[in-house]
């Protein structure tokens, strides 16, 4: 399968399961996993800026469409995709990865997957939550609701990797 066909199903399989199983997952009245960022996050490195904003984009408008959140998450969407980079030189000391690599199990270690997903999900969740709630008296629920849903979506989407990710074999 080429990595056009491997992303776009990617793409449907992610914002399917989103939309039909994970959007009905709330622990607690709160918690609420975004399994749909894998996608973005396991987006080729060498894809052009541009695209990559577009896909970003159009990911977010999807669920926003069936979470009727009005542009929320394509705005944490493409603010994620927006730090992507920033977050890829920060890991790797300031040099930037080789094309063709993916930021996966089997290519990079378990540490730096962990990392970067964390970062790229705390962003996405910082701006959800700050946009959801609106008012900075209450930045205590901002704070332990975005890190209590970056943790538990960081932890829905690893197990996912780490699950139907192949592996390269060395």
């Amino acid at each position: 399968m080429n990595k056009l066909t491997a992303n776009f199903s990617r793409f449907l399989i992610l914002i399917a399961l989103q939309v039909f199983v994970f959007n009905y997952v709330q622990w607690f009245g709160f918690l609420n996993p975004f399994v749909y960022l894998l996608f973005l996050i396991l987006l080729p490195i060498e894809i052009p800026k541009s695209w990559q904003y577009i896909f970003a984009f159009a990911t977010g408008f999807m669920v926003d469409a069936f979470l009727k959140t009005f542009g929320i998450q394509a705005f944490a969407c493409v603010l994620m995709v927006f730090c992507r980079p920033y977050i890829i030189l920060l890991l790797n000391g300031l040099k930037p990865l080789e094309k063709g690599v993916t930021p996966a199990p089997g290519i990079k270690d378990f540490s730096w997957i962990l990392v970067y997903t964390l970062l790229l999900v705390w962003v996405h969740q910082i701006s959800v939550s700050v946009l959801e709630i609106y008012h900075w008296a209450q930045w205590w629920k901002i704070i332990w609701i975005s890190l209590a849903n970056t943790l538990f979506t960081t932890f829905i989407i690893l197990c996912i990797l780490y699950i139907f990710f192949q592996r390269k074999k060395t």
